[in-house]
């Protein structure tokens, strides 16, 4: 989705009182047009987590009929997107032609490399009844020498997401390997983001990472002395053997990787060069990106 960086507004907070989080984020809520979204990366003390530079928690969201979300063709350079729902539909198209139905437990990769435009709606079918919209959306910096690697698209359905238990937990690795398994999910760096549903009392391990943080997008957690409520993301060190444990029923996505250098963010663009950046936001003004097939008379103005 398309949200300016300078619409960040959080209270984030040094956590002393445990050596195994450094840094607790609690983003404020942000309507966007008739639902919430949580912006929670990046963020004045923490700007990415290894490779995750934009983290987006939206809804859950009650839609009446004929109303929906309706995100028009916006561009990104060097980045890609991944979008993941627990509830609803979105129907992403992008300038490759690509067509695709985003539904719970799918895994929506787009890398936009050197550059891509995509457009994210509601089927009418969708939008003629009530409905609910709930997910997150997260983008990822790429490595330098994939920066400006051609667009793709690449789309991972639920069935394809390798599920396990741990010690009596739900797990599912969606990107990385943790838990001895290995997600299919195309990385361009080391990169970790697991999906888990603990019972209120389960606890499980922390997987290792260069960064790692958990984000709690239901119910709530603590990690040894320290409490991580719900909608909040506790940035942890690496020290070993941390384990989490549900103080309330919970969903949690982990997420983590390899350390990158640098990235400058505006917009909807990310590149380890401002003047990239720059000649993407002529670029866009100019008209010289491709258009959404399907979607081509409509379009979000570059911001001034």
């Amino acid at each position: 989705m398309s949200y300016l960086s300078a619409d960040i507004d959080q209270d984030c907070l040094v956590q002393g009182a445990c050596d195994a989080v450094k840094l607790l984020i609690r983003p404020r809520d942000k309507d966007l047009g008739g639902f919430s979204v949580r912006r929670t990366l990046p963020s004045p003390q923490q700007r990415m987590v290894g490779p995750w530079i934009f983290f987006d928690h939206m809804g859950p969201a009650e839609f009446p009929a004929g109303e929906g979300i309706s995100v028009r063709p916006h561009p990104h350079v060097n980045l890609a997107t991944v979008t993941y729902l627990f509830e609803g539909e979105i129907l992403h198209r992008d300038s490759l032609g690509s067509l695709q139905a985003i539904r719970p437990g799918d895994i929506n990769l787009m890398v936009a490399g050197r550059g891509i435009t995509h457009s994210e709606r509601e089927r009418p079918e969708l939008t003629a009844t009530p409905h609910r919209l709930h997910g997150l959306q997260l983008w990822l910096a790429l490595p330098e020498e994939d920066e400006e690697v051609e667009a793709a698209f690449y789309h991972y359905p639920s069935a394809v997401i390798p599920a396990l238990d741990v010690d009596g937990v739900p797990v599912r690795v969606m990107m990385g390997c943790a838990f001895g398994v290995s997600s299919p999910v195309k990385v361009f760096a080391e990169t970790l983001y697991v999906e888990a549903q603990l019972r209120a009392g389960q606890r499980i391990a922390l997987p290792a990472a260069e960064e790692r943080a958990v984000y709690v997008a239901e119910g709530a957690l603590k990690a040894r002395q320290t409490q991580i409520p719900e909608h909040a993301m506790a940035v942890f060190s690496d020290l070993p053997g941390v384990v989490l444990e549900a103080t309330a029923d919970a969903r949690i996505a982990i997420v983590g990787g390899e350390r990158l250098g640098a990235r400058f963010i505006d917009w909807n663009f990310v590149s380890s060069r401002k003047d990239r950046i720059e000649q993407a936001r002529q670029d866009w003004k100019a008209g010289r990106f491709p258009k959404v097939v399907g979607d081509e008379s409509d379009f979000i103005p570059l911001p001034e």
